[in-house]
């Protein structure tokens, strides 16, 4: 149930006003009662916090309320069936002889069989984790192994911080733990110090295993010895070393070489890569040599399928670097979450799809499975690396038009080119009252002169550049551009749609049914064969391709189409596409001849798609291949 609720809350924090039953429904595929049942679900999990009101009208979320559930911040006596499950889990985590149920009911004021539905609940959190529920009478106990017992005790806080990142001060709370942001300060600084790269995402995940390690040891309850004691011990690096030497001094807690063995290998698969600050040659001989090799076969795979130039020594290196603790992260099945998946997905798309095709040779290469958040962070990585090397978007050219007054327009370019000099660059200054707005040529127009029914492309601002007037002029830039952008695939997009090729409201049981029945409409034709079909439904099984809530963009990893074209199906009622539900699903084929194309038409396609608003209107007033088209066109135009 915590799932859908969670999904139901998600979708609600996305909108401004009042959603219905019934589109909510819609959108998480299930009936108006199911809706009902989530509302209720999510009111109960966050009581006494009124994180929904509902109406006539349908339900809005009390984004104040929500903020504070999502945090984990509870007042002291609530009594919610998680609290409820969070508090059993400590308790008999704690206790190895177990706990009568009755005094568990008598402590939480609530009735036994309250207490015995809440036991379900631990029940099925331990089996995710190897431990079981055992019963003895009226005792209660929770039986498995001390490396068991803490996953289940990080599954569970983990499991409250599933829809962004793990708060520090609710792990604080919970294990007592008054000075751990202290702590995380020195880690930091001690990692930064001997020459690492810290994962800032990482670090919140090590931070509350060091909670639960310096909890249980607390309690005599350590990390136990390897059973084959003639092993000789770990050698201790110096990361253990000052681990050890700083969990002694901020929490007087002394760790077993065991636990420190156990942080420490979190650390370096999670949290810290070797070679800051180091020269290129020498961080790389901290990446394993077939680790870089694989990493240099992915960049001129990349190279020869996308025309994406990755050929940087430095990120190649520091690629390799994140792959060997990728790798380890695998095979110990523990990997890494990333609150930024979806924004990564959704904002990001050809990036994410990249991505996803060096995570596909990475797997093949090291027999690992990489999941979302890891394709996430592999994202994250190209990214930084295509952001740094990007010339895709020029600056703005701008002109400024301010009347002569002492150096009045002087101080004022040389503020907007102090605040916004990266975004713009101006080409004029004119300092006369009479001006012809109709003879400029530059992008824009930045005039501290009234003008009445301009145009988008001129900006009135004040004398004295004020923030808001940064703020407008900013917005100005971001529409010029994502009309400039929408603009340059407006032709190419519309040459790839063919009404031979063009569904509407056509069902299927599953993605790889749709991929298929798309595929079919083009194999018909001779635009690709049965391989790019089982490219296509190779490429899904890695990562869902429902990019943003209305669209899903399947595509071969390979360019072998005979021509650029698109298979489109548009549903009035949607359909599950990986965890979301779609409207839209378009089958992309490129040809070789298609792939200096390909990112700028992915990416817009995608962003065409965004708007909720806009799509809806599209699908409704798309009743045949015509009609999409127009509507299309006049969604690209605005």
């Amino acid at each position: 149930m915590s799932d859908k609720y969670e999904r139901l809350l998600d979708y609600l924090s996305q909108t401004d006003g009042r959603v219905t039953a019934a589109e909510l429904a819609e959108r998480l595929g299930v009936t108006t009662r199911s809706v009902r049942s989530y509302v209720t679900a999510a009111k109960a999990a966050a009581h006494p916090l009124p994180i929904i009101s509902s109406s006539t009208t349908g339900y809005r979320l009390n984004r104040e309320a929500y903020a504070t559930f999502s945090s984990g911040i509870r007042p002291t006596d609530s009594n919610t069936p998680r609290d409820r499950v969070h508090h059993l889990v400590r308790r008999l985590s704690e206790a190895s002889d177990g706990i009568d149920l009755h005094v568990l009911a008598d402590s939480l004021y609530v009735s036994e069989s309250t207490i015995e539905s809440d036991l379900r609940k631990v029940k099925a959190l331990g089996e995710e984790s190897g431990v079981v529920l055992s019963r003895r009478g009226s005792i209660v106990s929770l039986v498995g192994s001390e490396s068991d017992l803490r996953q289940m005790l990080s599954r569970l806080f983990r499991s409250e911080s599933a829809q962004g990142f793990l708060a520090l001060e609710n792990v604080q709370r919970e294990f007592a733990s008054d000075d751990l942001g202290a702590f995380k300060t020195d880690l930091i600084a001690m990692l930064d110090s001997q020459g690492y790269f810290v994962n800032e995402y990482g670090v919140s995940s090590v931070l509350l295993h060091v909670a639960i390690a310096v909890d249980r040891v607390g309690r005599d309850q350590p990390l136990p010895q390897p059973v084959d004691a003639s092993l000789p011990p770990s050698p201790h690096s110096p990361v253990t070393a000052a681990l050890a030497t700083l969990v002694r001094s901020h929490f007087s807690v002394d760790l077993g070489p065991t636990d420190l063995e156990y942080l420490s290998k979190l650390m370096t698969t999670r949290v810290m890569t070797p070679g800051q600050n180091e020269p290129v040659h020498v961080a790389a001989t901290h990446a394993s040599p077939d680790d870089l090799e694989t990493v240099r076969r992915i960049v001129a795979q990349v190279r020869e399928e996308y025309l994406v130039d990755l050929n940087d020594e430095s990120f190649m290196v520091r690629l390799a670097l994140h792959v060997g603790n990728l790798v380890a992260r695998a095979q110990d099945n523990s990997y890494s979450r990333n609150p930024l998946v979806r924004s990564i997905k959704t904002s990001y798309p050809m990036i994410y799809d990249l991505a996803v095709f060096v995570a596909s040779q990475i797997q093949r290469a090291k027999s690992i499975t990489i999941n979302d958040d890891e394709i996430s962070y592999i994202a994250l990585h190209l990214g930084s690396h295509l952001e740094r090397q990007s010339r895709r978007e020029e600056r703005i050219t701008v002109a400024i038009v301010c009347p002569n007054y002492y150096d009045m327009h002087i101080i004022l370019r040389e503020r907007i080119e102090r605040v916004l000099g990266n975004e713009l660059a101006v080409e004029i200054v004119v300092t006369r009252t009479d001006v012809d707005w109709n003879d400029f040529a530059t992008d824009l127009v930045l005039t501290t002169i009234a003008v009445k029914g301009h145009g988008e492309n001129i900006v009135v601002i004040q004398p004295f550049l004020t923030d808001s007037d940064v703020d407008n002029i900013r917005r100005a830039i971001t529409r010029l551009r994502r009309h400039r952008r929408r603009m340059q695939i407006k032709d190419d997009l519309l040459l790839y749609f063919d009404e031979q090729l063009f569904l509407r409201n056509s069902a299927a049981g599953s993605e790889v049914e749709m991929i298929r029945i798309l595929g079919e409409l083009m194999l018909d034709r001779g635009i690709i064969d049965d391989t790019y079909v089982t490219g296509a439904i190779e490429r899904e099984m890695l990562s869902s391709t429902a990019f943003t809530d209305t669209i899903a963009v399947p595509h071969a990893m390979v360019m072998s189409a005979s021509r650029t074209s698109i298979a489109i199906a548009v549903n009035e009622t949607p359909m599950q596409w990986g965890d979301t539900r779609v409207n839209v699903i378009a089958l992309i084929a490129f040809s070789a001849s298609g792939r200096r194309s390909f990112q700028t038409v992915f990416d817009q396609f995608v962003e065409v798609f965004a708007d909720r608003n806009e799509v809806a209107g599209l699908i409704k007033r798309s009743v045949d291949f015509s009609s999409f088209i127009e509507e299309l066109v006049q969604v690209i135009d605005k």
